[in-house]
């Protein structure tokens, strides 16, 4: 086993410094390992392990949630929230903030899509919060960091992914799952706003106008639907997860296309395309991933490594800290889809013998893994946020301090109250 581990260390390090892809990371690696063990023919068997890993019915909603989330992307749904979320929460002091906060949190989750999310809220919001004397370093940090929101509230593809992985746990509990902990994620974030603006002559938007909250809210109410629609039909039995992302695109090309009209059907192809390469990256990762993962678990790598973490404390808050100490860690150096396609065989294990359920430590480590998206040197939305607001990954770190402390704080309630992910989905018969 020490042979097979020095390989795939020695190669995945080496790899990723040479700028490769992390899919090709991955599969190098589970190659030179088969490779080393030598028991049967490793093309035969990667090839095997990699058509096996993406051979599953629930990946199917990911093409479909993918292009769902583009066409709300381009059809126009940013600006309607944006509108409603002014015409709730505009009366309050730095109302621009909750209402950015508010805003991430509907399209991400509507979307499924953190980028998706920072670039059409941010586009908006950025700019209207630097007009209104907000300073733009804080904007983009706010904004970041509550783009994330939409990948822990339902449906997010990253949780389809873990459910993949795992083998034993339903899209539909991942989905209902998220719904607490993704709005602790926005309050969380929201609450450090309030506390910055402490003592600061922070204005507010526009007064509190019930006309204007019932009208912005019928302009937003079908893209809302959208959520409604999902975890409604999955949770009456209407149909599956995989259906209901096929239902989500139906849904939403009529409402950019027809309804809305912000989306014409010669941009079709071209959505199809990004869908399609976007797919394309996903699938590859998972189909190595699953081929390591395989080499990892025949050689009883994540039993080895769950007996030393263990081995280190009879407590289990200790073991829980080290482990989201550690896929902090990950998160600041890896995307979000290898980390869950790569660690969640690891550290399942670990967490389930501390009598953690599946699901809980799924959307524990989701929570965990969307601080390292605004986290550098890789982090994603960091690097899309500092795009879509003109300036610097420099410029922003400081900024991002009090919303990383916010969102550490609700992944800390995530990890050590149960409930927050456990009660929605054993209410509505998901898990027992």
């Amino acid at each position: 086993m020490d042979e097979q581990v020095l390989i795939l260390v020695v190669a995945f390090v080496v790899i990723v410094a040479s700028n490769a892809p992390i899919a090709i990371a991955l599969g190098v690696c589970a190659l030179l390992a088969l490779l080393s063990l030598g028991t049967l023919p490793a093309c035969y068997m990667m090839a095997q392990r990699m058509t096996t890993g993406v051979a599953s019915f629930p990946l199917l909603a990911i093409p479909f949630f993918v292009l769902a989330g583009l066409l709300m992307g381009e059809g126009g749904m940013a600006r309607r929230l944006v509108d409603f979320a002014t015409a709730v929460a505009g009366q309050f002091k730095g109302g621009l903030a909750y209402i950015t906060t508010i805003t991430c949190m509907m399209f991400g989750a509507i979307s499924g899509s953190a980028t998706a999310a920072l670039s059409s809220i941010g586009g908006i919001m950025i700019p209207e919060m630097t007009r209104n004397g907000y300073d733009r370093r804080f904007a983009v940090a706010l904004t970041t960091s509550a783009s994330t929101t939409g990948l822990v509230i339902p449906p997010s593809n990253i949780m389809i992914v873990y459910a993949v992985v795992t083998g034993n746990v339903s899209v539909a509990a991942m989905f209902l799952a998220g719904v607490l902990p993704g709005i602790a994620v926005g309050l969380a974030i929201m609450a450090a706003c309030a506390l910055m603006f402490r003592g600061q002559q922070v204005g507010t938007v526009a007064p509190f106008a019930w006309g204007r909250v019932v009208a912005t809210g019928l302009g937003a109410l079908p893209s809302m639907l959208l959520i409604v629609i999902v975890l409604g039909g999955i949770l009456g039995g209407v149909f599956s997860p995989t259906e209901a992302a096929a239902i989500t695109v139906l849904y939403a090309f009529l409402l950019a296309v027809v309804f809305y009209r912000e989306i014409k059907l010669a941009q079709l192809p071209a959505l199809l395309l990004r869908t399609g390469i976007t797919t394309a990256v996903i699938f590859l990762l998972i189909a190595t991933s699953q081929a390591l993962a395989w080499v990892l678990a025949s050689e009883q790598i994540p039993q080895a490594i769950s007996a030393a973490l263990l081995s280190l404390s009879d407590n289990p808050l200790v073991i829980l800290m080290l482990v989201n100490i550690l896929l902090l860690a990950v998160g600041a150096v890896m995307d979000m889809t290898p980390a869950v396609l790569i660690f969640t065989p690891i550290f399942l294990p670990v967490v389930t013998k501390l009598g953690m359920h599946p699901v809980q430590f799924g959307i524990m480590m989701i929570v965990n893994l969307c601080i390292g998206l605004c986290t550098p040197p890789v982090g994603t939305c960091l690097f899309v946020g500092c795009g879509v607001g003109k300036t610097t990954i420099a410029e922003v770190t400081r900024p991002m301090i009090p919303f990383f402390l916010a969102m550490f704080v609700a992944l800390m309630l995530t990890t050590y109250w149960p409930a927050l992910s456990i009660w929605l989905p054993t209410v509505a018969g998901a898990i027992e």
